[in-house]
């Protein structure tokens, strides 16, 4: 009846009834998540060091859920319900940052006078979801065989693209974004520009002369400059998830069983601790994967390291090498008992 009423006022006028509601419902269609979301993405992400990653599971995992949905429109119920779709699967870290991105967004809205309260406000991440603990995950001897067996059977773009991250110790993005113009693989180098590394500095990493094997055996296209791409090197391989997923199924087939649950970043942390194992120096190998030095010595020590990294890194790939490769039984020369060779 009010809005019986409201229409009559408006035709009285000489006003079209049905023009606030059209705005109202372009306002909210210009406001949905998918719309603010790229708009977040371009005007803020774009400008961060890790935009392109963040971007990729911004979409997937927010973008992909909210699409249509007014911004307004989402609640703490949402919220909780998109962390509990991880938690539910184990995967508490990923809720955690996902959760992250998700309140950065809210506040980002609420800021710009979309929203006028963040559904994610007062949400407690370490009692919503739990504690945020620091992994330690590193591969075992026989999980780097069937990790390494599991590779050459996927093929390009994934299997060598484990195994340069097994070899540098380099991070999941560094290596999925390499561009052939930042190698030189006749001195044996590979500069990470600093847009695409983490502390914002140019990283010059010595390649050992396995991953310069690795490197060489990769396809060269016409249309782009990526080393891993599946768009003829136009854009950086993408589908990760779905690349671990069979990766995994290839290592309970190698090894037969399953391994205990390990991420891509656990590669990382098992380089870095063989490393110390084969008493590589915390500074060579800290320089290796990637950290800087601290406090004052990072001002006046200004060496590169970079042939006390390149040696460690050809150490690795020995053992790694022999890890993976082990010497047939018929290589090993027997040695007689001492009586047998006095005679």
């Amino acid at each position: 009846r009010q809005k019986a009423l409201t229409w009559k006022g408006a035709i009285r006028r000489g006003e079209d009834p049905r023009t606030p509601e059209q705005e109202e419902r372009k306002r909210r269609a210009a406001n949905t998540f998918g719309v603010l979301g790229e708009r977040y993405l371009k005007s803020v992400v774009a400008k961060h060091r890790r935009a392109e990653q963040t971007s990729r599971e911004f979409r997937n995992h927010l973008i992909t859920r909210w699409d249509d949905k007014p911004v307004a429109a989402i609640t703490k119920a949402d919220v909780r319900e998109m962390v509990a779709s991880f938690t539910e699967r184990g995967h508490e870290r990923q809720a955690h940052n996902i959760l992250g991105l998700a309140r950065a967004f809210f506040n980002w809205c609420v800021e710009h006078d979309y929203i006028a309260i963040s559904p994610c406000y007062l949400m407690r991440p370490k009692r919503l979801i739990g504690e945020k603990h620091s992994r330690d995950r590193v591969l075992e001897d026989r999980e780097l065989v069937a990790l390494w067996r599991a590779t050459e059977r996927m093929g390009y773009p994934f299997g060598p693209l484990y195994q340069l991250l097994l070899l540098t110790g380099t991070r999941k993005t560094e290596a999925a974004g390499a561009c052939w113009s930042e190698l030189d693989l006749d001195r044996g180098r590979w500069t990470i520009p600093p847009e695409r590394f983490k502390s914002n500095a140019t990283h010059r990493l010595p390649l050992s002369e396995d991953a310069v094997k690795v490197l060489t055996s990769l396809p060269r296209f016409e249309h782009g400059d990526y080393l891993f791409s599946t768009t003829y090197g136009r854009t950086a391989v993408m589908g990760f998830s779905k690349a671990k997923e069979r990766l995994d199924r290839l290592m309970v087939e190698e090894l037969g069983r399953r391994p205990e649950p390990w991420v891509v970043h656990d590669l990382r942390r098992t380089v870095r601790t063989r490393l110390s194992s084969l008493k590589v120096p915390d500074v060579v190998a800290e320089k290796i994967i990637g950290h800087d030095l601290k406090g004052i010595e990072r001002v006046y020590n200004q060496h590169r390291y970079e042939d006390e990294m390149r040696e460690a890194l050809e150490t690795w790939a020995a053992l790694l090498s022999s890890i993976v490769n082990p010497p047939a039984k018929d290589d090993v020369a027997q040695l007689r008992p001492a009586e047998e060779a006095m005679v």
